[in-house]
């Protein structure tokens, strides 16, 4: 905020102490206003009456049951449609897991026998990226059927392997649309800006009204959660491809179609290819919370063990989600990284070896599965189970660790959560109104201004006005610990190559873990409750903070660096006066996306026991209100979206000030 200052009065420069205060006034000042006149306000002004909400919630549901009842084309209703496209996915779901778990009685054909599927991702591996990579495939593959879990992981990548295809596809041909067709682009990307912007929960409640509760639906809500990266990241693929790229394939005389298939696609495949790798990662994430509307496989063990919090089984799930994440993590992104090879010369097995190989794994893993079963199926009593120790180590938390972490626990619950709890909830709609209307005109004139309102708006007359505002005091402590915590490590990150692949691997990896892993470890060791729903969103959402202050700070320019060297600066200086000033707008970027997720995490974490937006939702999955859901989810989203707005517009301003832009 500073550097801001300086640069709207570079005549004028601030004393760091003046800097310091002005600082403090511009992050407090808002709150002390709001506090000074919230006595002087009207009842009306702090909270919407009753009779003033909008009723939201009605309309959606009115909507819904039109859907759900009323004919649209000869009999044919919205929700006899939404049966039939499950009806469809239902039937790539039933062969992939006959081909990974079941077989084909009707055939005679028995399920692929594991030391295949281990053998197949090992080889996999070694095709993309060597062997390194091939051993992390083969070794996760082998521990999920070592340590027990094989039908119920293979249940859950059926899904994602049916699931990220079909969101591909569908996030694909909308972006080359939106491409192709501007005003479809006007449309698709607020839409999509607002899917994005929607918890998890909300995705699930019109597809178990609309689909039912089942498997399918499962799978349905899961490849709508990934289809929205798929077609953002194709519109900014297209839209990047240089224009003599374009010329060339204009010159070699390209059909329109061919343009698009033969030239702009391949041009942009790098950017498609992170597509890729964002579907996948999406369609894990989702397919684990998609167990509360009966989907199968991992997600829903998990949720049964926390439900009866045996901690020790959930850990053992927890552990087999992560290496199924990591390893289709590390195989997506090799993907993208892998460029065309040319044919090798020579006999097959030369030109290709990795064909070659993977033949050869089949029919070994053939041969050894008809001369034992235990190749085909590993029997239970020759697994592994690790609950015993997690358990343990649940025992030993508890037993040792028990009075101190419940000392901070209650100090932070009575000092600080409580009190900033009851000032954000202190917070008169009319105040915060004023407050981001005013930003938004400051940064975007009235446009910017009268969006953000709106948003602000939308939540006050809903009626979900309190809470929202305890589902933002949990968001801004959690972002705030984010920060303090994110950018020093993102500092002493980026001060020397080695330390910079150290953080971005852990980042990397943590970013992998499905969102409802990290209630595991909080629930061990803070019980439930705000205390742990904090602790989760700080373990989450601190990875953008890290990750775009390494960003940040190495992509200063290095001839700026080298003038201030010259001039004398100390390496202090070099961080203080010139490093953090440029790389602030890319760090405000990594706080949005830091804001992002704790919103995300915050409406997992109500499962825990907060009372706030997500229990809201909650409440919607469980009666199958769809109004409520998404009126409740939209309240998050628009909560996301004008942080979202403000921060992105902010940093646009500012690097076009600093000539970054």
């Amino acid at each position: 905020m500073s550097v801001s200052l300086e640069a709207a009065h570079p005549s004028a420069p601030l004393s760091s102490k003046h800097k310091a205060g002005i600082t403090a006034l511009l992050l407090l000042g808002p709150f002390a206003l709001i506090a000074a006149v919230r006595n002087f306000l009207p009842d009306w002004a702090v909270t919407v009456p009753e009779k003033w909400h909008i009723p939201f919630i009605e309309w959606v549901n009115a909507v819904v049951n039109f859907l759900h009842k009323q004919p649209l084309l000869a009999g044919v209703t919205f929700r006899d449609v939404t049966r039939t496209v499950a009806e469809g996915v239902e039937w790539p779901l039933d062969f992939m897991q006959g081909l990974l778990i079941s077989g084909f009685s009707s055939l005679g054909l028995p399920a692929l026998p594991w030391v295949m599927v281990v053998g197949l991702a090992a080889v996999w591996g070694w095709h993309l990226k060597g062997w390194r990579l091939s051993l992390l495939a083969g070794g996760c593959i082998f521990y999920l059927a070592l340590f027990g879990k094989w039908k119920l992981s293979m249940i859950t990548l059926s899904v994602v392997l049916v699931a990220a295809p079909i969101a591909g596809g569908i996030g694909l041909a909308l972006g080359i649309l939106a491409v192709k067709w501007r005003p479809f682009e006007r449309v698709l990307m607020p839409l999509l800006n607002v899917m994005q912007s929607l918890p998890h929960f909300s995705y699930l409640i019109p597809v178990a009204v609309f689909i039912g509760v089942s498997h399918k639906a499962g799978a349905i809500a899961t490849l709508l959660f990934a289809m929205p990266p798929m077609a953002r990241l194709t519109i900014l693929g297209l839209r990047g491809i240089k224009p003599d790229v374009i010329e060339a394939g204009r010159m070699a005389g390209c059909t329109r179609r061919q343009m698009l298939w033969k030239v702009e696609i391949p041009a942009a495949r790098q950017t498609l290819m992170v597509g890729v790798n964002q579907v996948i990662m999406q369609c894990l994430a989702m397919v684990v919370i998609a167990s509360f509307v009966g989907a199968k496989g991992l997600g829903q063990d998990l949720l049964f063990r926390l439900q009866s919090l045996r901690i020790g089984q959930a850990l053992e799930i927890g552990v087999a989600i992560v290496f199924m994440a990591v390893m289709l993590d590390r195989l997506s992104q090799a993907l993208a990284e892998k460029q065309p090879e040319h044919r090798r010369e020579g006999p097959v097995w030369q030109s290709r070896p990795y064909l070659t190989a993977a033949v050869g794994v089949i029919a070994v893993s053939i041969l050894a599965a008809w001369i034992s079963p235990y190749a085909a199926k590993l029997p239970r009593d020759l697994t592994i189970t690790t609950a015993p120790f997690w358990d343990a180590v649940v025992d030993a938390i508890t037993l040792h660790l028990y009075d101190p972490l419940s000392i901070i626990r209650d100090g932070l619950l009575l000092y600080v959560l409580i009190p900033l709890r009851q000032l954000f909830q202190w917070c008169p709609w009319i105040g915060a109104v004023a407050l981001v209307a005013g930003v938004g005109w400051h940064l975007g004139k009235w446009r910017l201004a009268a969006i953000v309102s709106l948003f602000i708006l939308f939540i006050a007359f809903s009626g979900f006005w309190p809470r929202a505002l305890i589902t933002a005091y949990m968001v801004v402590f959690a972002v705030c610990i984010c920060v303090l915590i994110g950018i020093p490590l993102g500092i002493w990150a980026a001060g020397s190559e080695r330390r910079n692949r150290f953080m971005l691997f852990l980042c990397d990896t943590f970013q992998t873990f499905p969102s409802f892993i990290y209630l595991i470890p909080v629930i061990m060791l803070f019980q439930v409750g705000d205390m742990a729903a904090i602790a989760a969103i700080v373990i989450y959402a601190m990875i953008p903070a890290v990750r775009y202050t390494i960003i940040g700070l190495r992509g200063v320019p290095a001839e700026t660096i080298e003038a201030a060297r010259t001039s004398g600066c100390t390496e202090r200086q070099l961080l203080w006066k010139v490093r953090m000033p440029l790389a602030f707008p890319e760090i405000m970027l990594g706080i949005n996306q830091t804001i992002m997720f704790g919103l995300f995490m915050v409406i997992i974490a109500a499962f825990i026991g907060t009372k706030d937006l997500g229990q809201e939702i909650f409440r919607a999955l469980t009666f199958a209100d769809a109004g409520k859901g998404l009126v409740v989810g939209l309240c998050v989203a628009f909560m996301g979206l004008t942080a979202d707005l403000l921060i992105t517009e902010w940093a646009k301003r500012r690097k076009t000030q600093l000539g970054l832009g």
